[in-house]
């Protein structure tokens, strides 16, 4: 219980620097990070308050992460669209030290987790959403070096719509897992 207060804490400074930093640097993919960071502070809240309740309470909670990273997936990439009407050149330096910074904060995360990767819904949901961080903070610092190369906001923008997609492949682990969870802990009542 802890290792997730830490973690929680990790998440929530992360959130605050990276989203003032993707808006001073301009870059929409580290405001991508930034609410990824959010809705792990939250979601591992949440995971914290369902630890030790019955599978169905457990499950339960894992469906509505699962729905929230849908919708963040999906804002993410409406978002990515919208940005591309605008098309304006982020700050490829700030975007470079913030991800690296992120980067570290999320390997720590993960580290601290490891040892609870392969538990169930609930528990899963919190590794696979530090793994996705650590995996966008390295695709935000990609796009920095190919913004700073190129001169252009393309790569921010695709590397928003390949986090977008990655939230949403994602949300779609966790909320089948979270439903077979479901589906055992009402079978397990029936009998």
């Amino acid at each position: 219980m802890r290792v997730l207060w830490i973690v929680i804490a990790i998440n929530a400074l992360m959130f605050a620097v990276e989203m003032l930093a993707g808006q001073l640097a301009g870059s929409h993919a580290l405001q991508a990070d930034a609410l990824d960071f959010l809705g792990d502070t939250l979601t591992y809240g949440i995971s914290l308050a369902v630890i030790g309740k019955s599978l169905s309470i457990r499950s339960t909670a894992a469906l509505f992460k699962g729905l929230s990273l849908s919708l963040m997936g999906l804002w993410v990439l409406g978002s990515t669209v919208y940005q591309v009407l605008i098309l304006c050149l982020p700050n490829a330096e700030v975007m470079g030290v913030i991800g690296f910074l992120a980067l570290a904060a999320n390997l720590a995360s993960a580290l601290l987790l490891l040892p609870y990767k392969d538990g169930d819904a609930n528990v899963r949901s919190v590794w696979l959403c530090s793994r996705n961080d650590a995996i966008g903070n390295v695709m935000v610092m990609l796009a920095a070096v190919a913004v700073w190369a190129s001169s252009s906001a393309w790569p921010d923008l695709i590397v928003a719509a390949m986090m977008a997609s990655i939230f949403l492949s994602s949300a779609f682990h966790i909320l089948r897992q979270a439903w077979q969870e479901r589906g055992e802990s009402i079978s397990t009542k029936e009998v």
